[in-house]
Formats: C-alpha cells, structure tokens, sequence
C-alpha cells in the first residue's frame, strides 16, 4: 500500500514501513491545498499526520482508506467527514503519557520554586536569595487530577515518588466515587472525588488530563478555579479549549492563582513564530511551547504504534485503536443463515435482502471444519417479511435453514 506521511515522523518508523512492504512518500512539511494535491497525486492509500489538520476537502481529493493520527486525539482531523466516506481514523494512545506527565511534573516543581523567575535574575545579575528560599514544597501536599486515564495514572506514580497525596475525577467515574475506587488500579494510591468542584477545593496543585470533547469545551471555568485556595497551582498540558482563559486569568489576578500551561487558544501551526498570547504575560504563569509529548522516547513509541497500527491493517484488513466506528448501529434483527460453503450462496442472500429494501449493517460469516458448511449472521435495519425469508429459503438449494433473532 502507499501511506503519505504528511508531518513529522521518525527515521526508524519510516523505515519500518517500508520494510513492511510500504510504498512511502514522505512531506513532512506539507498541509492545506498541497496537501490536498499530494492525497490525491500521490494515490495514497493511509495518510499519517501528527498536527496537520485534514479537512473534509481533502478526503475528497484521493481514495484514502486509513488517516493514522501519531500522537493521541484526533482533534486535528474531521473524524465526521472521514466517517462519512468509509475512511478509517486511528491513533496512538497512551505512547505520550510518560512524556506528558514529565512536563506536567516540570511545571509543578517549576511553580514551587520558580525556577524560571530564578533564571532570569541571575541571567540579569540579580542575586536574590531571600526571596526565592519562599517555597513551599511538594511532600505531604496533594495533587489534584482531572481525568485519570493513562497520563493521569503516571502523574500517580511520581506524586507518590514527592511523598504526594492524589486525589482524583474522571468523567468515566460519573458520580459513584465508592464504585470507582473499587475499581482503581491495584498500585495506585489515590482518592476518587464526587466532583470537579471537590476535587478543585481539597488540591494544593490541580492539573488537567482531559480529553477535548463537545462536553469538556470550556469545561475547567470560574465554578471550578474559584474553589482553588488562594496561592494553589494550576497545570494544563492537555488541551487549551478545555479552560475558560478568562477565568483562569481573573483566578491568577484575583486570588494569587500560579499557572503552568503548555497549550494556548490560537497556537501558530507553524513550528516557529511570533505568538503573544495574553495569559503568558502574567507574572505568576509559567508556559512552554506545547511540547509535552516531543521527547525522544515518546516519539519513537509512537512511531512504533503508528507502525504497529498499518501493519496490522496491511496483513488483515483490521484496524487497531479505530476512533470512528459505531458503537451501536440501526440494525434491529439479525438474519443468521446456516448454509453450504459454495459459491453465491451469500450473493443470493444480499440480492433478495435488497429486492425488499432491508439494509444490511454488518455481517460476519463463520466457516465449519472441512469447508462445507458455514454460518452468516446478518444484522439488518429492519425486521424481513416472511415472504421474504420464504424467497431466500427457497431460491438456493444450498441454505439449510433461516433464523431471526431480535437484537
């Protein structure tokens, strides 16, 4: 198959692909109507991007099947549209989380002890002891999480290693914390909250692990960073739309909030620019330049699983980590056909279920030791007629016998 890489992408994923038998073409600085050019001249069959964002006009200028996101999320692509057109979208959770929860820890100590601020005086010739021996220290606080999934549980991991307490809510949890601490990780030692609200009260550090989603837009705003206590620290290496930037700057103005952000509304697409966004103009807010999955650890586990996923793909036709299939289909009965493994027997089926108009959602066939007999289970949008289940019985000498099952 051909895959276009159409962002950056490591040397040793690249010539893994090709060692699979990949046709690649590799442009990592490419997007927008090139990028659309190079889909459709190129005549790839999967596209792999990291922040290149691929729009509906774009799937419509080749005959991709596949879109590999290499990172996690897939917010940079129109996952609606590529569903739409049958393209598979994947992705490559959890290979960032170490690297992300490195940064999101970087912050926090940085905020303790502003290091930064520690920087920049000795860099201008200020020696100022006093003042910067002010810190408070990370043993015997507690961290707050919100989201718990595989970045949140390495944040466990070193919080422990600080001598921390962590406390947590995911949405998954909904609001039966007893039944979600049950359900925790054996090795980690953390306390579920019934609320963002809670959960922002009881923190001495609250980061930001969320997935942006229609639900988590906006989602960390005043109801939550106003329950923070006065001087408490605020991390967010996940993504910027998941917090009210107003809000978190009325928190830092008005109640002495300190801040760590990697990510900010409005990032350059470029790699390099000029960038101003106001919140970083706060003498209490630390950023660095969306970088929290960009070690070289995490980009080589990522190109091993954007590997892993085409290779599969390539040899089965299956797809790991699929983000845009349905979870739950129109289909209302299922049509299983116990019948003899000969040619057309199916095509028969399909033929007659069309004639009536019922649709076929999916369908799955299981052949039978020795290749002589199999089973379809055909999972259709409406319930068939009996005339038609007498058409398809007996127009193939080959079906044995016709069941519906209502799913």
């Amino acid at each position: 198959m051909k895959v276009l890489v159409a962002d950056a992408f490591e040397a040793s994923g690249l010539d893994a692909l090709k060692h699979a038998g990949c046709e690649v073409a590799y442009e990592p600085e490419i997007s927008g109507d090139a990028l659309a050019r190079a889909i459709g001249s190129s005549g790839a069959d999967i596209l792999v991007v990291r922040s290149t964002q691929i729009t509906e006009p774009m799937l419509d200028a080749g005959r991709l099947s596949l879109i590999v996101r290499a990172g996690a999320g897939v917010n940079t692509i129109d996952v609606a549209a590529a569903s739409r057109r049958g393209i598979y979208v994947s992705n490559c959770p959890g290979r960032n989380s170490i690297a992300v929860a490195e940064l999101a820890f970087g912050l926090i100590l940085a905020l303790d002890r502003r290091i930064p601020d520690n920087v920049a005086d000795l860099r201008a010739g200020r020696w100022n002891k006093k003042e910067y021996s002010k810190a408070r220290g990370l043993y015997g606080r507690t961290l707050g999480l919100l989201g718990f999934g595989s970045i949140g549980q390495e944040m466990t991991r070193r919080a422990a290693a600080f001598g921390m307490t962590t406390l947590v809510w995911s949405r998954r949890f909904g609001s039966g914390a007893a039944a979600a601490q049950a359900a925790l990780p054996r090795d980690m030692d953390v306390k579920v909250m019934p609320s963002p609200e809670a959960l922002a009260a009881e923190s001495d550090a609250l980061s930001v692990h969320l997935a942006l989603t229609p639900e988590t837009r906006n989602f960390v705003g005043a109801a939550i960073l106003d329950r923070l206590r006065p001087g408490s620290l605020f991390i967010n290496t996940a993504r910027a739309e998941i917090v009210d930037h107003a809000a978190l700057a009325e928190a830092v103005r008005a109640r002495g909030i300190r801040v760590g952000l990697d990510v900010f509304p409005g990032e350059p697409a470029a790699g390099a620019g000029s960038f101003t966004p106001a919140i970083a103009a706060l003498p209490a807010v630390y950023g660095t330049h969306h970088i929290g999955a960009s070690t070289e650890q995490a980009q080589e586990a990522i190109a091993a699983e954007a590997v892993r996923v085409i290779r599969v793909y390539v040899e089965t036709g299956r797809v790991p980590n699929v983000v845009n299939l349905s979870t739950r289909t129109p289909a209302t009965h299922r049509l299983v056909v116990r019948h003899h493994d000969r040619p057309g027997v199916l095509a028969h089926v399909f033929d007659k279920l069309r004639s009536w108009n019922v649709n076929v959602q999916e369908t799955e066939n299981v052949i039978f030791e020795g290749a002589n007999a199999a089973v379809a289970s055909i999972n259709l949008d409406a319930a068939p007629p009996a005339e038609l289940l007498q058409a398809i019985e007996h127009g193939s000498d080959a079906i044995l016998s016709l069941q519906v099952v209502k799913i």
